[in-house]
């Protein structure tokens, strides 16, 4: 018989056992949920609402439980539908029926809810060391190609010449962001929701700041209803988990490009890498593929949680159980994908050779010419047309701007002196990019230096 079925005379079919059931994925906050009742029972305990050789016999039933899940040795049953279920019924069959003492005062509204507090906290923790080392990585391949230059892109056109550094640091803000939105977004999972019941409260006179403290809580929640039928914590770890993968997939698409003939940047280690069954000569940058793929995937978990949530009244409705699989599936898919990710970026060669005849293909020191001729007195949009017809000359010419000599500067414009020679030179144009941010050498040693300061406090 089912520890809720009391008023019940026909026993539920086997398929709706199956359906109604979550055991099959909330059995991995076995741990939580144990931890949970072992401070739930020290407080009825200690408000006298138990005793004190009550709570000794759960504690021990829970021990005994904790070890049979942690070595395979309990049995987890369909009928018993959750996690919840299937301790208490265990711990009855352990210590008698005082184990049936430790459900007063509680509700498995607000013992799920405690629940999955308790197993985000411990996740957002781990996928935060897993972007610290992401950003350490950043910094260290920033650091070791600080000199490196290529062509940076915009319309996915050759724009303007750039530090292969300053673009990995790009990402290390990104991160560094991330990380500040997940570390925000613990606050509002780090309150406890135990002792609102099934959603008003109880008669009981229990200590709700004692078990917050006993579990590690900032503090508890303020309303009974809210504290059982809301999941915005979810969906705001969901949302953060997005955001990292949306930036991780910028990164591989850039992977992928990179990584071909045409643009030949990058070569991706085969311990990160495919081969084809068909085609022997083939590598494929199938990390940074799947990496782009697994981000939809992870906005899938985003949106199915949103829907789920988007019409239910208060306070707790049955649908509210649809709330794990898709966090658990983004949780387990973040922790995956950056040690992935990690491993991808730090084995990958840089060629910089590559990179250097891919700026000198472009006008990708068109903009410097123009800021040349401001500086010396024009306006920029009269110095953006005259730029803009050297160009066109430039490609009648077939040349480079880089290949003009003065004599050819000077037909379109007597501002141009020998110096713009060195000025517009790429080298040149790299170094002159000396505004707090830019892609300048002394700026971007300014960034990784600024960048191993904030992780010494962190790491």
């Amino acid at each position: 018989m089912k520890l809720w079925g009391g008023r019940f005379t026909e026993k539920t079919s086997e398929i709706m056992d199956e359906f109604n059931a979550s055991i099959q994925f909330d059995k991995r906050m076995y741990a939580e949920d144990i931890e949970g009742s072992l401070a739930h029972s020290k407080m009825l305990a200690k408000q006298g609402i138990i005793e004190e050789s009550e709570m000794n016999e759960i504690h021990k039933g829970l021990n005994q439980i904790f070890e049979e899940i942690k070595k395979g040795e309990f049995v987890f049953s369909i009928e018993d539908e959750d996690i919840h279920m299937n301790v208490e019924r265990r711990l009855i069959e352990i210590v008698g029926s005082v184990g049936g003492k430790l459900h007063t005062a509680r509700s498995r509204n607000d013992q799920v809810a405690l629940d999955i507090r308790l197993y985000l906290k411990k996740e957002v923790k781990n996928i935060r060391e897993l972007l610290l080392s992401l950003e350490e990585v950043f910094v260290n391949i920033a650091e070791k190609n600080k000199r490196v230059i290529l062509p940076g892109y915009t319309h996915m056109q050759r724009a303007q010449p750039i530090v292969f550094g300053h673009h990995m640091l790009a990402y290390y803000q990104m991160i560094k962001r991330d990380i500040a939105r997940l570390d925000d977004c613990y606050k509002r999972i780090d309150v406890l929701p135990l002792g609102a019941g099934a959603l008003a409260g109880t008669t009981f006179p229990i200590d709700r700041a004692f078990v917050a403290k006993e579990l590690g809580f900032a503090g508890v929640t303020e309303n009974s209803l809210d504290s059982v039928s809301d999941r915005d914590f979810i969906i705001e770890l969901n949302f953060v988990i997005a955001m990292v993968m949306m930036h991780l997939s910028r990164l591989s698409e850039e992977i992928v490009m990179w990584s071909t003939t045409e643009f030949g940047f990058v070569t991706l280690s085969d311990t990160y890498s495919t081969g084809s069954s068909i085609m022997p000569q083939k590598k494929n940058p199938d990390a940074a593929e799947l990496i782009r793929g697994k981000a939809g995937r992870v906005y899938g978990d985003l949106i199915g949680i949103l829907s789920v949530m988007k019409n239910l009244p208060l306070a707790y409705n049955k649908d509210t159980q649809e709330d794990k699989e898709g966090v658990f599936d983004a949780i387990d898919t973040i922790k995956l994908t950056l040690k992935v990710f990690i491993g991808m970026i730090e084995t990958m060669k840089i060629n910089e050779n590559n990179m250097k005849k891919a700026i000198y293909a472009g006008f990708t020191n068109a903009t410097d010419v123009a800021d040349y001729m401001a500086k010396n007195g024009l306006p920029f949009r009269d110095a953006h047309k005259i730029v803009g017809e050297i160009v066109l000359y430039c490609e009648k010419e077939n040349k480079l701007i880089s290949e003009m000599k003065l004599e050819e500067y000077q037909k379109f414009s007597k501002l141009f002196k020998e110096d713009v020679i060195e000025k517009v030179s790429i080298e040149g144009c790299v170094k002159e990019r000396k505004s707090y941010g830019g892609t300048s050498y002394s700026e971007v040693e300014r960034q990784i230096k600024k960048a191993r300061e904030e992780l010494s406090t962190e790491l």
